[in-house]
């Protein structure tokens, strides 16, 4: 798979959340939260095309793009190899990190609890 960079990244999740966009579409969605222009959000979007992280539909005049990438798969893909990498492959490790850091709040917690629940009823399936 490829990687894709930090802003494609952004792209991908606007292709996730939107569906298949134009670049105007996505553009603007950029730009509500910072200033970039136009033919450069152009440019990143059809390299992603090229290196086939998105998919180009030229069939009309304005160009729509999807992700050729999952969004799970990718987020499940980019977390291990930043386990492997941070945490030399230890998902507990990661979790101590994330909770450990004081910002958790005890609606998160009773999610986690939750997940760790279901987790616990599968594994003993």
């Amino acid at each position: 798979m490829a990687r894709p960079s930090e802003n494609e990244l952004k792209i991908l999740q606007i292709l996730w959340d939107q569906g298949p966009s134009s670049v105007r579409d996505v553009h603007e969605k950029i730009s509500e939260n910072k200033d970039s222009g136009y033919t450069t959000t152009l440019k990143l979007m059809q390299i992603m095309a090229s290196k086939g992280i998105a998919l180009r539909d030229t069939s009309s005049r304005t160009h729509i793009y999807s992700a050729a990438l999952s969004e799970q798969k990718t987020k499940k893909d980019l977390l291990s190899r930043f386990i492997s990498a941070t945490f030399n492959g230890s998902s507990s490790s990661l979790v101590m990190e994330a909770l450990g850091n004081g910002q958790t709040t005890q609606e998160e917690l009773d999610e986690i609890k939750a997940l760790i629940s279901t987790i616990e009823k599968t594994n003993k399936q």
